[in-house]
C-alpha cells in the first residue's frame, strides 16, 4: 500500500512539474510575441504624393504602350489594395489606419482639391465596417481618375515642388508617432519648380536633363564626378528616420544612357542624408509589373 501511495505521489509531482514547465514556456513565448509587433497589428499611415507636372501631358510625353497618367492610376490601385489587405488582416479593435493624397503646390482647380480632401481616409474601430473596407479600392480608383482627367483637360501644369514638400510639409503631414509612415511619390524623377530654385555649391533643389548635361554627368565617369564634386540635392530635412519612401515612375531622358543612374543616385543620396533607411526607387513600368513590388514594399517590410 505504501509503495502504491509513493508511486502515486511521485507521478503527481511529475505531472505538476511538467505542467509548470509548459506554463512557463507558454508565458515566455507569449511575452516574446507581444514584444515584437507583427505587421498585421501595426497602424499604417500611407501618403501618396502626386506629381501633376507636364510629365503626364499627352502632347509632350505621349506613350503608345500606356500613357503615364494611366500608369499612375494603376500604381494607386495597387497601393489602395495593399492598404485594404492590411486592414482586413487585423481585428476590428486593432484598426487605426490612415491613407491620404497630396500635391505640392495644390492645383488651381478647386474640384481637384476637394477630391483630394475626400480621399483622406481615417479608419478605426468606431467606423470600420465591411462595406467601408470594400468601398476603398473602387472609390480611390474613380476619384483619382477624375483628378488626372481634370489636370490633363485643364492643360495648365503648375509643376511639382517635391523638394519643398520634403522641406516643410512631410514631417507635419506624413509622419505620426506610433504609426508605420509610408510615403509613395509618383514622379518621373526630375525636380523643378520656379519658386524653389536654390543652388548651394553643386547642390540644388532641382534636377533636369539640362542640369545633368551642364554638369557633365552624361559620361561614363558620371559617378566619379558626382562624388568628387559633391553633386546632389540640398538636404531638405535632418531626420526622417520614421518615414519609408517608395518612388515610382522614373522616366529618364533617352538621349543620355547614364541619365537613369544619375537620377537614382541623386534621390538615393538625398534620402540617405535625410536618414530615410527604407526606400526604393522604381521606373515607370507597366502597373502589372509593379503590382508585386508595391504590395511587397507596403505589406512585407523586412
Amino acid at each position: 500500500m505504501k509503495n502504491i501511495l509513493r508511486i502515486a505521489a511521485m507521478s503527481l509531482l511529475l505531472v505538476l512539474a511538467f505542467s509548470c514547465k509548459q506554463d512557463s514556456e507558454k508565458e515566455i513565448k507569449e511575452e516574446k510575441e507581444n514584444s515584437t509587433k507583427t505587421p498585421a497589428s501595426e497602424n499604417y499611415n500611407i501618403s501618396i504624393l502626386l506629381d501633376l507636372s507636364d510629365r503626364i501631358s499627352l502632347q509632350k510625353n505621349p506613350n503608345p504602350t500606356m500613357e503615364y497618367y494611366q500608369r499612375d492610376l494603376g500604381y494607386i490601385k495597387s497601393i489602395s489594395e495593399a492598404f485594404t489587405q492590411h486592414l482586413k488582416s487585423k481585428r476590428i479593435r486593432q484598426i487605426d489606419d490612415k491613407m491620404q493624397l497630396f500635391f505640392n503646390p495644390e492645383p488651381l482647380d478647386p474640384t481637384i482639391n476637394t477630391i483630394a480632401r475626400n480621399l483622406r481616409i481615417t479608419i478605426d474601430k468606431n467606423n470600420a465596417s465591411k462595406n467601408l473596407l470594400n468601398s476603398i479600392n473602387s472609390n480611390y480608383a474613380s476619384q483619382t481618375s477624375k483628378i488626372y482627367e481634370s489636370a490633363i483637360k485643364d492643360n495648365k501644369y503648375v509643376g511639382s515642388d517635391i523638394w519643398s514638400f520634403f522641406d516643410s510639409r512631410v514631417k507635419d503631414q506624413c509622419i505620426e508617432n506610433n504609426y508605420r509612415n509610408i510615403l509613395v511619390v509618383l514622379t518621373d524623377g526630375y525636380m523643378f519648380y520656379e519658386s524653389t530654385v536654390i543652388k548651394e555649391g553643386n547642390r540644388t533643389t532641382y534636377i533636369t536633363p539640362e542640369l545633368i548635361r551642364k554638369n557633365g554627368l552624361n559620361t561614363k565617369d558620371w559617378d566619379k564626378k558626382m562624388h568628387e564634386d559633391d553633386f546632389g540635392f540640398i538636404k531638405a530635412n535632418d531626420d526622417l528616420s520614421n518615414l519609408e519612401v517608395l518612388v515610382i515612375g522614373i522616366n529618364p531622358n533617352k538621349n543620355n544612357p547614364y541619365e537613369e543612374k544619375v537620377i537614382k543616385a541623386y534621390w538615393t543620396k538625398w534620402f540617405t542624408e535625410m536618414k530615410i533607411s527604407h526606400f526604393e526607387i522604381k521606373n515607370a513600368d507597366l502597373p502589372s509589373n509593379m503590382e508585386t513590388i508595391i504590395k511587397n514594399f507596403i505589406l512585407n517590410k523586412e
